[in-house]
């Protein structure tokens, strides 16, 4: 990312990564229960239309939440973290870690990068980020999704985030954890690219203006507008990918017939169903992610710096 003078060494490429999947983390523990929501109402309405007159189960980010609480525990706002977590330890670390590291190689060491160079440089790291954490982005999409309500015959699909990679890989085999594989590369380069280089630019032409220092109010800004960014231009696709990964074998041809069904049963509106959980989670999560991947790097190289080996 654009640099600042609290570390005029500069990161390496190790100390990144390692700052990205654990600032990913840090973000992910925070916003979860708005990711939950998000996913509840994405996926809301997608077996069959609601009856005349029947009023939907989830209504907005927090109705969700509340419901989800009240019918299901409060425990229910966090199904799937595990397998969130180990989403970002794979998938934050590779698509942020390494975006600078991309970026220098296609710009050939030049010092002003274009955009053209940022946005291939997001591209890849996102495709690679997908490649790496498939198989856990499936799991935590799964749990989120599923009701857990015994006394209405509605049963937990699986029991543990263990027992799901077991369970996916036997019953739909390999093919069943890279399942949206396509959507999501696309979905992750497109997010990657307008949150990253968002980012990025935001961040450099506010120290390049002097409009603040390198610090956590710039951070914040920079962070705010990527995560604004992002929805507006990933969530149609954040929306078939969530419903696709979700669906039962043989319920959707592709992600296109995916796209298609949802478009003809339900309307243009459902490719942007759950946008503003989508943005209050991206926003802050974004900005809790970006806050704490700045501290976490300057941390790392003032402890190498100054503790004795």
């Amino acid at each position: 990312m654009a640099g600042g003078s609290a570390a005029d060494l500069g990161p390496t490429a190790v100390v990144k990564v390692f700052s990205a999947g654990t600032a990913g983390c840090v973000a992910d523990l925070v916003t979860f229960p708005l990711d939950t929501a998000k996913v509840r109402l994405q996926v809301q309405g997608e077996s069959k239309a609601l009856p005349k007159g029947q009023k939907a189960a989830y209504r907005g980010v927090f109705g969700t939440i509340i419901t989800i609480v009240r019918t299901e525990g409060p425990r229910n706002l966090y199904n799937g973290l595990l397998a969130g977590l180990h989403r970002q330890m794979c998938f934050a670390s590779v698509r942020i870690g390494l975006y600078d590291t991309m970026k220098q190689l296609y710009a050939h060491g030049a010092e002003n990068p274009g955009l053209g160079t940022r946005l291939l440089a997001g591209s890849t790291t996102g495709a690679m980020a997908v490649a790496f954490a498939q198989p856990t982005d499936v799991v935590k999409v799964r749990f989120q999704a599923q009701v857990h309500q015994p006394e209405n015959g509605s049963v937990k699909r699986y029991s543990s985030t263990t027992e799901a990679y077991r369970t996916i890989a036997r019953v739909e085999g390999l093919k069943g954890l890279w399942k949206g594989c396509l959507l999501n590369i696309a979905r992750n380069a497109i997010v990657n690219c307008s949150e990253l280089v968002t980012y990025d630019i935001i961040k450099e032409q506010i120290l390049k203006n002097k409009l603040m220092t390198d610090n956590m109010p710039c951070h914040f800004t920079a962070a705010f507008a990527a995560g604004f960014c992002t929805t507006v231009v990933a969530s149609p696709v954040d929306v078939v990918k969530t419903r696709f990964m979700n669906s039962v074998p043989g319920q959707y041809g592709g992600a296109a017939n995916c796209a298609l069904t949802m478009l003809l049963k339900e309307g243009p509106s459902a490719f942007y169903k759950g946008f503003m959980p989508s943005f209050l989670r991206l926003g802050s999560w974004n900005i809790v992610m970006f806050v704490s991947y700045e501290q976490i790097q300057r941390a790392v190289i003032f402890f190498h710096e100054n503790l004795p080996l």
